[in-house]
């Protein structure tokens, strides 16, 4: 396929993106970030860990976004009697015939949030991360795939940790990002309050695609160009959180100036970070209209992809430097392509 046949197709798989933003704009009010990753997850096929107090419309998010698609939606209350099988599923005895049957939970849908996953214990966590992973449950011996898209979107409350039980770090790693959500502006909140005083006239979304344009998006993002420059970029700035990375960097760098991160860093992002990096800005890129990655696609990612990736040291809590202001001050100092 030729260049320009290439971004033809590009652009028909993306042409209802701009529809699906305006529709979920009317219902849900600010939060374009978390909309945007919400997208990108979804056209990757990864998952999404959102952290923020309660009543951010986080649920609303997901929740439009499956209206919007005509997708299956489901919500799961994370608690500490939480079992495996109110997540996956389990064998079911039928009286009537002597046999089991599998009853599926609510991790077999398209959309899947997983509310408040830190108040669920390691057996419930691992349940539902194996899943993700796998894309699959195994109940009774026999082998269930999950749907296609299928998306998780986590949420953690950033307060009242007492009695939750915090996901360790190999776990967090799964999900391709951790999105902070913050308090609306003050025109922002107006704008909630008109729209949502009313019981009787709250605006709900209206199916603007469906699943199949999702799954020919998908196969768009591949089609994106990522030069040279920029996977040495994406490579550079992952390679500089690792110890061991730091002395592989590409020439363009001046590792001297990085050298402040050392003392900063006990533990760098993996690999899965290189790619899931790659294929978030590849996204961002589609969603933009764009045949091609610029470093702002990297850039504007390189938090939500990293922050949950790295792990402070004890030197850099004491002075009151977390993870976002290690990764803002890293990306202040590599030299952009």
């Amino acid at each position: 396929m030729n260049s320009t046949a290439t971004e033809s197709a590009q652009a028909e798989a993306g042409s209802f993106i701009g529809p699906l933003r305006e529709e979920i704009a009317r219902v849900l009010v600010g939060q374009h970030d978390l909309v945007e990753r919400m997208l990108i997850c979804l056209l990757t096929g990864n998952h999404l860990l959102v952290e923020g107090l309660p009543g951010l419309a986080k649920t609303l998010a997901i929740r439009t976004l499956a209206d919007t698609l005509e997708a299956d939606f489901r919500r799961v209350q994370f608690t500490p009697d939480l079992l495996p099988a109110d997540v996956i599923g389990t064998n079911v005895f039928q009286p009537s015939t002597q046999e089991f049957i599998p009853r599926k939970g609510p991790v077999f849908t398209n959309l899947l949030l997983a509310d408040e996953i830190n108040r669920a214990p390691a057996k419930v966590q691992s349940a539902l991360l194996e899943a993700m992973q796998e894309r699959q449950v195994t109940l009774g011996g026999e082998t269930h795939s999950l749907p296609t898209p299928f998306l998780v979107m986590a949420t953690q409350n950033p307060i009242d940790q007492e009695g939750t039980y915090p996901l360790p770090e190999a776990q967090t790693d799964r999900f391709m990002m951790k999105v902070l959500v913050h308090y609306p502006g003050r025109e922002e909140e107006r704008r909630v309050l008109q729209l949502m005083a009313s019981q009787q006239d709250k605006p709900i979304a209206r199916p603007v695609t469906n699943l199949e344009a999702i799954a020919r998006a998908a196969k768009a993002v591949d089609s994106i160009h990522l030069d040279a420059r920029i996977e040495d970029y994406i490579l550079d700035l992952v390679l500089a959180t690792r110890k061991e990375g730091r002395s592989q960097l590409s020439s363009r760098q001046d590792s001297k100036a990085l050298e402040f991160i050392a003392p900063l860093l006990s533990c760098g992002a993996s690999p899965r970070a290189t790619l899931v990096l790659a294929q978030g800005a590849r996204a961002r890129a589609l969603l933009a209209g764009r045949d091609h990655v610029l470093p702002e696609d990297v850039k504007a990612l390189a938090p939500d992809v990293l922050r949950h990736r790295i792990i402070p040291t004890y030197e850099a809590q004491a002075e009151e430097l977390d993870a976002d202001a290690i990764l803002a001050r890293l990306l202040d100092t590599l030299v952009t392509p």
